[in-house]
C-alpha cells in the first residue's frame, strides 16, 4: 500500500493520531468518579477512556452507572486547554500531514476539545474537513458523520473514488464499511487488553505501516 492507493483519506483522532498522558487521564477520571460516587480503578478508567472490552455504555452500565449522567459529568470536568496541553501526537502519524490527497477527520471528540487539540499540536492544516460526531449527526458506526466529511472533501465513493477510514476502534471500521469505504484498524493496546480482535480490511499496530513509498506530489 502507498499514499496513492486511495483517492481520499479519513481518520479518527483520539487513540489513532493522538493520545493523552496517562497521568492526565487518571486525574480526570478520579474527579469524575468523585462526582458520580464511584472510585474507578486504573484499569476501569482506561477501559472507559479507550473503549476497551466493548461499548462504553455497556461497560458503564455494568458498573451501575448511568451513561448519560456519566458523560455529562465527564464533559463538565474536562477542560479543553488542559487536555490539549497533555496531548501528544503519535510518532507514526507524521505521514498524514504529507498526504497529497483530500484528508478528513471524523471523531467522537467534541468540537471544543478537537479544536483545542488540533491547534495546540499544530496539525489543524492537515485536514480539509473536520467532523465531530453529535447526537444530531450520529455516532460511528453510523455512516452519517463519514458521509458529511466526504461531502466536505468533495468526494463520493459512488463515483468510483476509493476511500479509507483509519481508526483505533471497531466503530471506525463499522462506519467505514457502512459508508462504502475500506476500514483499517490500528491496534494501540493489543487484542488481549482490548478483549476482542477487531476485523478490518487491514490491521496494523503503527500507522506508518500503511505507507511503503513516499506520498505523491501531484
Amino acid at each position: 500500500m502507498s499514499a496513492t492507493s486511495y483517492d481520499f483519506w479519513l481518520l479518527d483522532l483520539d487513540g489513532t493520531l493522538i493520545d493523552v498522558e496517562r497521568g492526565y487521564l487518571h486525574e480526570v477520571m478520579r474527579e469524575v468518579g468523585d462526582r458520580v460516587g464511584y472510585g474507578f480503578s486504573e484499569a476501569e478508567a482506561e477501559a472507559i477512556w479507550y473503549g476497551l472490552g466493548g461499548t462504553r455504555s455497556e461497560f458503564l452500565a455494568a458498573l451501575g452507572l448511568d451513561p448519560t449522567s456519566f458523560w455529562t459529568v465527564f464533559h463538565e470536568v474536562e477542560d479543553p486547554i488542559a487536555r490539549a496541553e497533555h496531548s501528544y501526537l503519535y510518532d507514526d502519524a507524521a505521514f498524514v500531514g504529507e498526504l497529497a490527497r483530500p484528508t478528513g477527520l471524523v471523531t467522537h471528540s467534541q468540537q471544543w476539545l478537537t479544536d483545542a487539540a488540533l491547534s495546540h499540536l499544530g496539525i489543524a492544516d492537515w485536514f480539509d474537513a473536520v467532523v465531530c460526531c453529535t447526537d444530531e449527526l450520529g455516532w460511528k458506526p453510523d455512516p452519517a458523520p463519514v458521509r458529511t466529511a466526504m461531502a466536505g472533501l468533495g468526494v463520493d465513493a459512488a463515483d468510483g473514488q476509493r476511500g479509507v477510514l483509519v481508526g483505533d476502534g471497531p466503530q471506525d471500521v463499522g462506519a467505514a464499511w457502512n459508508a462504502g469505504l475500506d476500514g483499517i484498524h490500528v491496534e494501540r493496546h493489543g487484542h488481549d487488553r482490548r478483549g476482542l480482535c477487531v476485523l478490518g480490511d487491514r490491521r496494523v499496530t503503527r500507522l506508518d505501516e500503511l505507507i511503503d513509498e513516499p506520498p505523491a506530489s501531484d
